[in-house]
């Protein structure tokens, strides 16, 4: 920090140990290593670690959006939603429709990273705000990157607290859809072709059947192999490499 720089980072009229004391002080009633910095003229002209550090919270923020994003959509339903995961419901009801229940938590996170992102483009107005060797911006800079952090704080542990924290994980809607997601097929292209695969899975889209059924009815592939093949674990985890055939 740029204490003892006085106005503009000369230090006249400071005494020589204020900076020293004050922030020995800091250090202790924090419990944060606070020293001095190196040029006293660039810590007070420029906020480049302020908006650097302004970055990595709106990196944090785009990170909780998409978490949040994708728990909101898993968790929509019952009926026309993805219905794969069911949040805790903190707030059920609605004020117009009855036992509806909102994913209030996952919501909060979006706002607040908005929130978030907004500050990043304040604080980077205010870095480049500074007029030769001082940056009268520094205030608002400094209310923002507060509000960020306690922003990421809060909605990170209210997230992990009570949303994924109670999470239920709908396994019989993921299975069931993905049994009849046409989507499997793709691992059989190494063992019967495209263009095999891509009739499989017309019929079974067309029939509403699981993959597997019409596969086994349309290939002389025995019926282990291709749970094997058409397993999504192994799907996620390369494929079933060991049907490539030469």
């Amino acid at each position: 920090m740029p204490l003892g720089g006085t106005a503009v980072g000369s230090g006249v009229n400071c005494h020589p140990e204020f900076a020293s004391r004050a922030i020995a002080l800091l250090s202790q009633e924090t419990s944060l290593s606070f020293t001095q910095a190196p040029s006293l003229y660039k810590g007070l002209s420029s906020l480049d670690t302020v908006v650097e550090l302004s970055g990595h919270l709106k990196a944090c923020a785009v990170a909780l959006t998409k978490i949040a994003g994708d728990l909101r959509l898993m968790n929509s339903g019952p009926l026309t939603g993805f219905g794969e995961i069911t949040l805790p419901a903190l707030q059920p009801g609605s004020s117009i429709m009855p036992a509806k229940v909102n994913p209030v938590i996952a919501e909060a996170v979006l706002m607040a990273a908005a929130q978030v992102v907004g500050n990043d483009t304040t604080i980077t107005l205010a870095g480049m705000g500074g007029n030769f060797q001082l940056n009268t911006m520094l205030p608002i800079a400094a209310a923002r990157i507060l509000e960020s952090i306690d922003l990421l704080a809060g909605s990170a542990r209210s997230l992990g607290e009570k949303a994924i924290g109670g999470m239920k994980v709908n396994r019989e809607v993921y299975s069931r859809a993905l049994a009849l997601n046409p989507i499997l097929v793709t691992a059989l292209n190494p063992v019967i072709g495209y263009l095999k695969a891509a009739e499989i899975a017309k019929i079974a889209q067309k029939e509403n059947r699981p993959v597997l059924d019409v596969a086994l009815e349309h290939t002389d592939i025995p019926e282990e192999e291709l749970r094997n093949l058409l397993d999504p674990k192994n799907l996620a985890e390369g494929g079933g490499k060991k049907g490539f055939s030469v």
